[in-house]
């Protein structure tokens, strides 16, 4: 693989981590945006249209639609710092995880320990709920 295809391949998956992220603000805070910001917001985001398909069927210029989709991720990126449901449904996903995997492989000499274990990510989840 030559050095412009490992660039490639990460410019890749960088966009796919932006567009997850872009996906999980929309989920919980989309709610908060104008129907207009909505329409283009999807269309672009979770739509794959073009900043030009979009333009073209708004009436607006490409540029236009280029600013609302960062003023849109601007604000959904504000709302999450501060309210950062994003984060705890992370958190949370991740600390049920863990509880499945002390469930599904524990070990029948150490049950006590597993089941502390369970206990204290139990108790911590609903803390933060």
């Amino acid at each position: 693989m030559t050095g412009k295809n490992k660039c490639d391949n990460l410019a890749k998956v960088i966009d796919m981590e932006k567009i997850g992220r872009q996906v999980f603000l929309y989920d919980f805070y989309g709610e908060l945006l104008t129907e207009h910001q909505k329409r283009v917001y999807e269309d672009v985001v979770l739509n794959d249209m073009s900043l030009s398909e979009i333009a073209e069927e708004l009436g607006i210029s490409r540029q236009g639609v280029h600013d609302l989709v960062k003023r849109c991720d601007k604000i959904l990126a504000g709302y999450e710092e501060k309210l950062h449901l994003v984060e705890r449904f992370w958190k949370t996903k991740e600390d049920v995880s863990k509880i499945r995997d002390l469930s599904l492989h524990y070990n029948k000499d150490c049950i006590a320990q597993t089941m502390e274990e369970i206990n204290q990510i139990s108790g911590r989840i609903l803390e933060e709920l």
